[in-house]
């Protein structure tokens, strides 16, 4: 099925890497990069879509990653600070696809590149549904 695109805004957050994100080889772990795209989003979906996860909860609402995919471009480590940067792309009636870049901060260079695609659900049913006008409008931006 096509999915509508959508020119939206493209926001950034700053995520410390944590001793935790690092692996044996002394770089950031694969799933690191994964945790602070999610982390970005959290963060951007109160701070720049005024709609934060609490209020999609408080109606019931959540998402599921149904996809992602990442490229791994250039490796963190610790002491570095990544600067996500995520933007809204595409939509159809259930599914939203984001993509994201991860930079290193201070050095300006892409660490990782990828994409989300998040299933809008109901979380009493636990079933994909549309996603509501005042979503896709808050998610225009």
């Amino acid at each position: 099925m096509a999915m509508t695109k959508i020119s939206g805004s493209r926001f950034e957050s700053v995520i410390p890497i944590r001793p935790s994100d690092i692996d044996s080889n002394q770089h950031v772990h694969n799933t690191a990069y994964l945790e602070s795209g999610l982390a970005a989003r959290y963060d951007q979906m109160k701070r720049c879509y005024k709609m934060s996860m609490d209020e999609f909860v408080e109606k019931g609402w959540g998402w599921w990653i149904r996809k992602s995919y990442i490229e791994y471009k250039r490796s963190l480590k610790l002491g570095d600070t990544a600067r996500v940067r995520t933007w809204v792309e595409e939509y159809d009636k259930s599914r939203v696809m984001v993509h994201f870049e991860i930079y290193e901060n201070s050095e300006n260079w892409i660490s990782a590149a990828g994409s989300l695609e998040y299933v809008f659900i109901d979380l009493a049913k636990n079933k994909p549904i549309h996603i509501p006008p005042e979503v896709i409008e808050r998610y225009s931006v």
